[in-house]
């Protein structure tokens, strides 16, 4: 029945053993006369001779070697229990999230919880949500400024990426505006994994300023790659209207990355428009289908391990009866 353990084994072949002493005692020749009384320490004598004589007859000494050796064969086996694990949602995407760190990310412009705070802290929030609900699906993260950085290498672990997220912190990379340099890494990252749907989300709130690289050029290469990039651009005003107002959003070109890669384009500015556009990417990137469950495995061979172990002290421990 679906939903309830069960047991198996590591290596069922270890049950071929199980005849092993029967077969040696019918084809190999019998030992040499001796003794065969098993030599055991004189003090451990003396302390059983104070407590009285611990005599097992023939029968019992027989059947407790065979319990140690079926015991023995038993834990070789490597029982297991089997228990059903849970189907994730799983889509086969690989997402990388690429976000602007620079200096004007410090702007306190938005607001969280009736208060205002700094466009970093609601992307935080918003971002972290996002990619928690990515579950089953391969997520990353890149960050940039001056230079990119991989503050997370994209995993099917996405609330590790989305802790990287929540630590992120402004000077790390720099204080300007990389877009190309950034968008760059995250398709480098991409193309080196075998999946067949690769997304980016790229998140800025100004222009590019800094690194080798234009937003337009990685745009083409994205297309080239089959990469689909979407881009936000973040903040209330944009870099066609700024009227000589500095970090401002170049709209227009993130616009182009998207158009050029194939992905959409969204204007945030408000937290509340950021969170609609994460609704948005999770609806547009979503199709997720219940993955097969991966079953869990419990080891059970310690218990017969235990009764041998425990089968062997017992011959040990005792003497041949009538």
């Amino acid at each position: 029945m679906a939903g309830l353990a069960s047991l198996d084994v590591a290596a069922p072949l270890a049950g071929l053993l199980l005849p092993l002493p029967l077969l040696a005692a019918r084809f190999l020749p019998p030992r040499p006369g001796g003794s065969g009384a098993l030599a055991v320490p004189p003090s451990l004598v003396a302390g059983l001779d104070r407590g009285g004589p611990l005599t097992v007859g023939v029968r019992g000494r027989a059947a407790l070697t065979w319990l140690l050796w079926v015991s023995l064969v038993a834990a070789l086996a490597g029982p297991r229990l089997v228990l059903p694990g849970a189907a994730l949602p799983a889509s086969g995407r690989d997402i990388v999230l690429a976000l602007d760190l620079s200096g004007s990310m410090e702007r306190i412009d938005f607001a969280l919880d009736g208060r205002t705070t700094s466009r970093l802290a609601a992307v935080k929030r918003v971002g972290a949500e996002f990619i928690r609900r990515r579950a089953g699906d391969r997520v990353g993260l890149v960050i940039f400024a001056d230079q990119a950085d991989v503050a997370a290498a994209p995993s099917f672990d996405t609330r590790a990426v989305a802790r990287a997220l929540e630590e992120a912190q402004i000077g790390l990379v720099g204080r300007s505006t990389g877009i190309g340099d950034g968008l760059g890494l995250a398709l480098k990252r991409l193309n080196a994994l075998p999946g067949p749907s690769k997304v980016v989300v790229l998140l800025s709130d100004g222009a590019n300023n800094a690194g080798q690289t234009t937003p337009r050029d990685v745009a083409v290469l994205a297309h080239e790659l089959g990469i689909r990039v979407h881009t936000i651009a973040l903040g209330p005003r944009d870099l066609a209207d700024a009227n000589g107002e500095q970090d401002v959003v170049d709209s227009d070109a993130l616009r182009d990355v998207a158009a050029t890669s194939g992905g959409r384009f969204f204007r945030v500015r408000t937290t509340e428009d950021l969170q609609g556009v994460a609704d948005s990417i999770d609806a547009l990137e979503g199709g997720r289908d219940r993955a097969p469950p991966v079953p869990l495995r419990r080891d059970l061979w310690p218990w017969p391990g235990g009764v041998a172990l425990l089968s062997a002290l017992v011959l040990l421990l005792t003497r041949r009866g009538a």
